[in-house]
């Protein structure tokens, strides 16, 4: 089943994702769903959040950048946590399916390490850099409430404000379907 993204301007994006365990109702169906909907979105990760659940889960796949990514990675990622981040940061332009049309640079760390359950609640703590890192940091931030347009200066977000709010209002023409912060 494909889910609607929520759009920008919803309160659940600024929810911080609840940890979760194996007994979550219909898990390996949301992450099945979450797979389908993300492909369908022509994404390469996307958060619980912005599926209208408050829950720290997101998944990645890093093969869409073909030739930017030095090792491809399709993962599931349970009750992240950063534990470490290093090196010197690097800019990137991002986007966000929850924020159609809007892209920006986001200066992050190239490399992380990182503690997480996969789907069979596993527990994992590995490091990960260059565009995998990125992706994970995009979509981790998802669950701590976080969006990348908090990343940009105060001027470039007030630069941005009308285009944010067309996009919670249903103003952004996408291929995939969303869900406005009113419901619509």
């Amino acid at each position: 089943m494909i889910f609607p993204i929520v759009a920008y301007g919803d309160p659940v994006l600024r929810k911080v994702g609840a940890n979760i365990d194996a007994n979550y109702k219909d898990l390996a169906k949301l992450i099945e769903n979450m797979w389908e909907t993300m492909y369908h979105a022509n994404g390469v990760g996307l958060a619980a959040p912005q599926v209208g659940k408050a829950i720290n889960l997101f998944i990645a796949d890093t093969g869409a950048f073909n030739e930017e990514v030095e090792e491809e990675m399709k993962m599931v990622f349970i009750n992240a946590e950063i534990v470490e981040e290093w090196g010197d940061k690097w800019e990137y332009e991002e986007g966000c399916l929850s924020i159609p049309h809007i892209r920006e640079n986001v200066s992050r760390y190239p490399n992380l390490r990182l503690r997480y359950m996969d789907e069979n609640f596993v527990q994992h703590e590995e490091e990960f850099s260059g565009m995998a890192a990125r992706v994970i940091q995009h979509e981790y931030d998802h669950c701590k409430g976080k969006l990348f347009v908090d990343y940009v200066s105060e001027l470039k977000r007030r630069l941005l404000k009308n285009k944010l709010i067309n996009i919670s209002k249903g103003g952004a023409r996408v291929d995939y379907k969303m869900r406005l912060p009113t419901g619509r």
